[in-house]
């Protein structure tokens, strides 16, 4: 299915309905990922909720962004995909995969740009496209900015001195194409993967820590985390716990990153149990 959010043609998914007056399930992917990853999530889920899933802009089907995008403009294209493909949904819980946590939990802690209403946890007021969390998922999520190794500071720190040759010699403007290769040789595999603009919202997103609002994430909250993750290690995890008032870690034994991908029946109990989901 497709929908335009602010002229750009979004791809997701909706499938499965209500039952015993659920809220709605709406699943938020990461960096690099879509919402097809989640196809699991919504065998299990869809036969007692409404299950929503957009591709982010720039990311599976979705078109990309004119211009780059930060932690903030996610929240709004969130509120707004919503705001149009499910007006009507007065509660909804919210899962997060990685980046797609980050921006949940941005979501939840009210600190939205000034485009959409603030998203409230209290019980659901009457404006339009208002809606309340009820409780929420983060599944190996980012928003804790790592601490970078000492060998990282020295890639970066040679990144910097070449860029700064490269610029100061002219070559830059001689040859446009040397800035981005030095750009995709220094930089993760994602980062040489993605387009010039998704590469400048990556940076953006990627350095964006959010470990002071989490305290003001006040509803229950699942962490599900692999303890195999090297992207956002479990560290993260028990720090969110540790600063989320009402939150709860699981962890999974030998997963890694994609926690719901490496061991999805372990996964499926855990995420059925949260939900109350007794097709199991």
């Amino acid at each position: 299915m497709t929908v335009e959010i602010d002229g750009l043609k979004i791809h997701y998914r909706d499938e499965g309905s209500h039952r015993d007056g659920q809220p709605a399930l709406v699943l938020l992917h990461g960096w690099g990922a879509n919402t097809e990853l989640f196809d699991g999530i919504y065998r299990l889920a869809s036969s007692r909720y409404r299950v929503i899933g957009p591709d982010f802009p720039g990311a599976g089907q979705s078109e990309e962004p004119a211009e780059p995008m930060d932690v903030d403009d996610y929240v709004t294209f969130v509120k707004k995909f919503l705001a149009t493909v499910a007006p009507e949904e007065r509660e909804i819980i919210f899962l997060g995969h990685s980046h797609g946590g980050r921006v949940l939990i941005r979501l939840a802690a009210g600190m939205a740009g000034s485009t959409a209403d603030a998203v409230s946890t209290e019980p659901v007021n009457t404006r339009s496209g208002g809606f309340s969390i009820p409780k929420m998922i983060l599944v190996d999520s980012a928003g804790i900015v790592p601490v970078k190794t000492g060998e990282q500071n020295r890639k970066t720190a040679r990144y910097k001195r070449y860029k700064a040759i490269l610029t100061k010699s002219g070559i830059a403007k001689l040859f446009p194409g040397a800035l981005d290769a030095l750009q995709k040789k220094f930089g993760s595999a994602d980062y040489a993967a993605a387009s010039p603009v998704m590469r400048q919202t990556m940076v953006r997103v990627v350095n964006t820590d959010l470990t002071d609002q989490m305290p003001s994430v006040k509803m229950p909250v699942l962490l599900i985390w692999g303890d195999a993750d090297t992207a956002t290690p479990i560290a993260d995890g028990k720090r969110m716990e540790e600063l989320m008032p009402e939150a709860g870690l699981a962890v999974i034994p030998g997963a890694g990153h994609f926690s719901f991908l490496d061991n999805p029946v372990l996964f499926g109990r855990i995420l059925g149990s949260f939900l109350e989901i007794d097709n199991l």
